[in-house]
C-alpha cells in the first residue's frame, strides 16, 4: 500500500523554551528532507523567534494562549484557522498535555490525521522509583519528536548543524559586544534555571566566574532573566567590568544572543534551557546537574563507555 503523502502538517509545542529549542534540529531535517510538503509550527509567541533561518516550507505562528487561543474555545479556533489558512492533513503533536489533547480532538473530528508524542512515562517512572529500579538508556526528547513525525510516516535522519550553518555575521552580534580577537576565548555563563534544586550555588558560581575571568585571554558573557538573576549578575560583572559581559535584562532578542553564542568557545550552565540554545549553534556545554537521580548520571556514563 502506497504511504499518503500529506500536503500540509501542523505541529505543536508550546513551552517549555528548552523543549521548544529542541524540536529545531528535528523538524528543519524533517522539512529538508521533505521539501514538497508544508510544515506550519504553532508554539507560544516567545518562542517563535527562535526559529532562525528556517527552511522554506515551515511556517512558524506564534499563539497567544492566554487571550484568543485560552482553553478548549481556543483551541477549537485554532483548529479551525489552521484548516482554513493552510488546508491542514495531518497534526503531529509534540507536547502531550491538556491544551494539545483538545488539538488532537478537533483535528480528529475534522478528519485530520493525529499523532502523538510517546513521553514515556511509565518508563521514566521505572527508572526512578526508590526500589527495582530499571535502569536502561531511554530516547531522548529529539527521539521522540522524531517518532512522533515517522508514526505519520515520514522517515529521515537528523541532517541539523546550526540555525547558522554558514556561521552568524559579527554584526548580528555588534550590539552586544566588539569583534572577537585572535587568540581570545569567550564563555557563556548561564548559572540560573527554573527550579531552585538545579542551581549550583550562587556564590560558589562566583568563584568560577572571577576565576576564569582572571585569565588575560578570557571573556565571559552572563545570560538570565528577571530583576533578582539580573541584579546578581551585574554584581558579577562589577567586579571585572573589562572581562564580563552581562546580559540580563539587555533583551537583545534570540537572534542577536544565539549569533554571539555561536562565537563562543562553550557555555556553563545549569540543566536549563540555555544549554538546549547552545545545540542549536554548535556550541559545546559543561553542564552542572543537581535534582537529577545518581542512576541516571551513572547508567548514562555506562552507555558512554561501552561505545569506547
Amino acid at each position: 500500500m502506497k504511504q499518503k503523502q500529506y500536503k500540509s502538517v501542523l505541529i505543536a509545542r508550546f513551552s517549555a523554551l528548552g523543549d521548544v529549542a529542541m524540536t529545531i534540529p528535528v523538524v528543519y531535517s524533517l522539512c529538508r528532507t521533505y521539501p514538497a510538503t508544508r510544515f506550519v509550527m504553532v508554539t507560544q509567541i516567545v518562542a517563535s523567534s527562535l526559529f532562525i533561518n528556517k527552511p522554506d516550507n515551515l511556517t512558524v505562528v506564534g499563539v497567544d494562549v492566554k487571550n484568543r487561543y485560552k482553553g478548549p474555545r481556543g483551541m477549537w479556533r485554532l483548529v479551525r484557522e489552521m484548516k482554513r489558512d493552510h488546508d491542514i492533513e495531518a497534526f503531529a503533536d509534540l507536547h502531550s498535555v491538556i491544551r494539545t489533547h483538545f488539538i488532537n480532538l478537533f483535528c480528529r473530528l475534522r478528519g485530520i490525521t493525529v499523532s502523538r508524542i510517546n513521553k514515556g512515562r511509565a518508563e521514566k517512572k521505572q527508572l526512578t522509583r526508590q526500589h527495582n529500579k530499571c535502569l536502561r538508556q531511554l530516547p531522548t526528547s529529539r527521539d521522540r519528536y522524531a517518532a512522533t513525525f515517522e508514526r505519520l510516516g515520514f522517515s529521515f535522519g537528523e541532517n541539523f548543524v546550526s540555525v547558522y550553518p554558514e556561521g552568524a555575521p559579527v554584526k548580528l552580534y555588534a550590539e552586544i559586544t566588539a569583534e572577537k580577537q585572535c587568540g581570545e576565548h569567550w564563555i557563556a555563563v548561564a548559572p540560573f534555571a527554573k527550579h531552585q534544586g538545579k542551581i549550583y550555588p550562587p556564590g560558589l558560581m562566583k568563584n568560577v566566574v572571577l576565576t576564569l575571568a582572571s585569565r588575560h585571554d578570557t571573556h565571559l558573557f552572563l545570560f538570565g532573566g528577571g530583576s533578582y538573576e539580573k541584579g546578581i549578575l551585574d554584581g558579577w560583572e562589577a567586579e571585572a567590568p573589562d572581562k564580563i559581559t552581562s546580559l540580563a535584562g539587555k533583551k537583545f532578542g534570540f537572534a542577536k544572543e544565539l549569533a554571539l553564542l555561536s562565537h563562543c568557545d562553550v557555555m556553563l550552565s545549569m540543566d536549563s534551557a540555555n544549554m538546549h540554545l547552545a545545540s542549536l549553534v554548535e556550541l559545546p556545554v559543561v553542564s552542572i546537574w543537581g535534582a537529577t537521580s545518581p542512576d541516571i548520571i551513572i547508567n548514562n556514563i555506562d552507555e558512554v563507555l561501552k561505545k569506547r
